[in-house]
C-alpha cells in the first residue's frame, strides 16, 4: 500500500496544506492542497494566536476538502530567529568489541547531553559522522569491531514557548503533529541534488518573514540558521518609498519588481496611485528597482556573514542553491552571485503529479519538503527527535521519536 503523507508549512506570508500519496523513490502524487493567506504570524513566530489557529485551520479544511481526507497528523514546518544550533560530539566504549545499535543509541545519548537552557526544546538531532577507534568518516557502524565509537551530531533547538504557541495552533485545527522540521532542512529535501550535497553547499530558503539557511558538507548537515528578513521587507521598502498601502506594494513588487537596477530600462514606467493622490502617477521601474536591490543587497550580505561565521565558507564549492517565494525576484540570482562570490542557481520542486497547478513555484519547496521528509524519513542516517522536553510531549510526538530512532537502527542493521 502507498504511504499518506501530510504537511503544514506554517509560514509568514501563507499556511499551506498538502496530501499526497509516495508512489516511488522520486515521484510524490499531490492529492490535496489547501493554501491560505497567514494571519497572526510574525517572522515566523505566532503573535496572535486565535487568528493563526484560524487560517490553520481553513488550510487544513481545503487540503482535506480538496482530497477527500481526513487530516489528523502530519509533519509541520518551523522557523524563526528563535532557532538556534550547535554540534557536539558524544562517545562511548564497546563492552562487546563489536557495535550494535545499542552502542549507537548511547553514543547518540552522551551528544544529546550539552547544557540547554531550561526554555529551550531540542527539534532535531541529526547524526553527521561516526568515528571508530579514531577512524572517521565511518557511515554505517554496527558489526564493526572497535573499542570507542564516537558521534558527531548537529543539535537544532528552539524557544520552548514558541514552539508550544504553535503546537497548540495546530491542535486547534484537530492536528496532531509528528514532528516538527525546520524550513531549510524540509525545501533542502525537493531541492538539493545529492551530489551537491556532498561536494559542499548552502540551501537559502527566502520566504515573506524569514531567510532560513542549512549548509550540507559531505552529505550532512552542518550549520542551519535562521535570519529575521524576508520578502515582506521589500514590500515595506516599496510602501515607504513610493507611499503605497502594504498590499499594493505587495502586488507592485511581483508585477514590476527587479533586484538589479542597471538591468531595467530607463524608460519603462507603470502606473499606481499613491495615498495622497487623486489620480495615477507613473513611476520609472529603475526608481523600483533601486529601492529592492538596495534591500536584496543588504539580506545577501547578512546571509555572507553568518556563512563566514560559520567557517564553511570555504567548503561550499556548489555554492547556493536559492528558493522560497523571493528567490522567484527577476535578477536575485545575479545579485546573489556577486555580493556572495559563489555559484548560485534558483530552484523549486520537482517529480510531482497530482494537484500541481499551484505548487510550480519556489515559494512551495517547504510545503512540499515536507512530504518528501516524512516519505523518506526511514531511509536517512538521520535520528529525528521531536521534542525532547519531557513536559510537553504528547504521547504521539513520543512514539514518533521511538519509531524514527527503530527506523534508523533497522537501516543500519545488515
Amino acid at each position: 500500500m502507498d504511504e499518506i503523507v501530510v504537511g503544514i508549512d506554517v509560514g509568514t506570508t501563507k499556511v499551506c496544506t498538502l496530501v499526497g500519496r509516495v508512489e516511488d523513490e522520486k515521484t510524490i502524487r499531490i492529492l490535496g492542497v489547501g493554501i491560505e493567506p497567514s494571519d497572526g504570524i510574525r517572522k515566523g513566530i505566532i503573535v496572535d494566536l486565535p487568528a493563526a489557529s484560524q487560517a490553520i485551520k481553513r488550510s487544513v479544511e481545503k487540503a482535506e476538502s480538496t482530497s477527500g481526507m481526513e487530516i489528523t497528523a502530519g509533519l509541520v514546518s518551523l522557523a524563526g530567529a528563535h532557532v538556534s544550533s550547535v554540534n557536539s560530539r558524544g562517545a562511548t566504549g564497546i563492552p562487546g568489541g563489536i557495535i550494535d545499535a545499542v552502542d549507537i543509541s548511547r553514543a547518540l545519548e552522551q551528544a544529546q547531553a550539552v547544557a540547554i537552557p531550561h526554555d529551550r526544546e531540542i527539534v532535531h538531532i541529526i547524526q553527521r559522522g561516526m568515528t571508530v577507534d579514531g577512524q572517521e568518516g565511518v557511515r554505517t557502524p554496527i558489526g564493526m569491531h572497535g573499542y570507542k565509537l564516537e558521534v558527531e551530531t548537529h543539535i537544532i533547538t528552539a524557544a520552548a514557548a514558541t514552539v508550544d504557541n504553535l503546537r497548540q495552533c495546530v491542535g486547534a485545527a484537530g492536528v496532531e503533529i509528528q514532528q516538527f522540521v525546520l524550513n531549510p532542512l524540509a525545501s533542502a529535501e525537493v531541492v538539493l541534488t545529492e551530489h551537491e550535497r556532498q561536494m559542499g553547499v548552502a540551501v537559502c530558503d527566502i520566504g515573506g518573514g524569514t531567510t532560513d539557511l542549512a549548509i550540507y558538507v559531505d552529505g550532512d548537515v552542518w550549520h542551519t540558521m535562521v535570519l529575521a528578513v524576508g520578502g515582506n521587507h521589500v514590500t515595506q521598502d516599496i510602501a515607504h518609498g513610493l507611499r503605497l498601502p502594504i498590499s499594493q506594494a505587495e502586488e507592485v513588487k511581483k508585477q514590476q519588481g527587479y533586484a538589479i537596477r542597471s538591468e531595467v530600462g530607463l524608460e519603462e514606467y507603470f502606473s499606481i496611485r499613491p495615498f495622497g493622490e487623486d489620480h495615477d502617477v507613473q513611476i520609472n521601474r529603475q526608481d523600483l528597482a533601486h529601492i529592492i536591490e538596495a534591500r536584496i543587497e543588504e539580506t545577501f550580505r547578512l546571509i555572507m556573514q553568518e556563512v563566514k561565521r560559520s567557517g564553511y565558507d570555504g567548503l561550499l564549492p556548489a555554492g547556493v542553491v536559492l528558493t522560497g517565494g523571493t528567490s522567484a525576484l527577476p535578477g536575485i540570482k545575479r545579485i546573489a552571485s556577486q555580493v556572495m562570490g559563489m555559484p548560485v542557481r534558483t530552484a523549486q520542486p520537482e517529480n510531482l503529479t497530482g494537484l500541481v497547478d499551484k505548487l510550480d513555484s519556489p515559494a512551495y519547496s517547504t510545503s512540499v519538503g515536507l512530504l518528501r521528509w516524512a516519505a523518506t524519513m526511514r531511509d536517512h542516517d538521520v535520528v529525528l527527535s521531536n521534542n525532547y522536553n519531557k513536559r510537553n510531549r504528547s504521547r504521539g510526538e513520543k512514539n514518533m521519536d521511538l519509531d524514527a530512532i527503530k527506523n534508523w537502527m533497522k537501516r543500519l542493521l545488515p
